[in-house]
């Protein structure tokens, strides 16, 4: 009886233990994309952000600590691109913020991925995405105040 009871247990117990590992396969069975719980499987052409300048800047007033005294500001005009295997709208952003010291370091280079033609987040490592992206001088940048 009592080899009967450890049996039962070890199989209740092994049986609890694999029920993620289950669950996990179940939801991977899309063929290895991510879950979602839109429609845009990321690849449909994208709308173009129309209004991606006012959009940028309004969200720049609150990226920045102090979005005064931008320098040498430059954008790229809104391309599509894949990112993270999802169709995207990028514009490329490069810029000098003043330091909270009042001094200024090296240009940083953003992407800003638009999704159904709204800014929907800045990529902080843009080198690949941003890769032979044509600038322009973004003097609205430069003049932002607080």
């Amino acid at each position: 009886m009592k080899d009967g009871l450890q049996l039962g247990i070890s199989a209740k117990c092994a049986t609890i233990l694999l029920l993620p590992i289950a669950l996990a396969a179940c939801a991977g069975s899309d063929g290895g994309g991510s879950i979602t719980y839109t429609d845009d499987r990321g690849v449909a052409n994208q709308p173009f952000p129309n209004n991606y300048r006012v959009e940028l800047l309004a969200f720049m007033k609150t990226y920045l600590n102090d979005p005064r005294g931008v320098h040498d500001a430059a954008m790229a005009e809104p391309m599509q691109r894949v990112v993270g295997g999802r169709l995207r709208y990028v514009s490329c952003l490069r810029f000098t913020p003043r330091e909270s010291d009042g001094s200024y370091r090296e240009p940083r280079e953003r992407a800003v991925l638009y999704v159904n033609g709204r800014l929907d987040r800045v990529v902080e490592n843009a080198s690949d995405v941003c890769a032979g992206a044509v600038y322009a001088p973004f003097p609205e940048l430069e003049n932002m105040t607080r």
